[in-house]
């Protein structure tokens, strides 16, 4: 199973899942494309829970502040230069889910983040 970590209202994680679903499409037999399945979460109205966020981050290879959006201003009003523990910053991305980097597509114990959503396709 393919999991895209979605936010729909984000225009690269909406050409990622678009990507998504046409390459597994055009790739497979119909059996096969019946049996694959791509699960979408939205992380925003659905908020990981600390193990899953954990896995994630250790499928893509990354630490918890590289899948950080520094920009956003929930991190500038609450967490700019403040020294965070791995754990602190996993903590703030799930009471701020819009803090994670988008989208996440996860295959198996491999990871990426579609930006550019043609990264999905390392992965498949």
């Amino acid at each position: 199973m393919i999991t895209i970590y979605h936010n729909p209202r984000c225009s690269k994680s909406r050409q990622c899942l678009l990507l998504l679903e046409e390459t597994v499409a055009s790739h497979l037999t119909p059996l096969a494309l019946k049996e694959a399945q791509i699960e979408t979460v939205k992380y925003i109205d659905n908020p990981l829970n600390f193990e899953t966020l954990s896995t994630i981050i250790k499928k893509l290879g990354i630490t918890p502040l590289e899948l950080v959006r520094k920009n956003e201003a929930v991190w500038k009003e609450l967490y700019k230069g403040k020294s965070l523990s791995d754990k602190e910053v996993i903590n703030a991305m799930i009471e701020h889910p819009k803090l994670m980097e988008r989208p996440i597509v996860v295959n198996g114990d491999k990871a990426v983040i579609g930006r550019p959503p043609s990264r999905v396709l390392e992965i498949l």
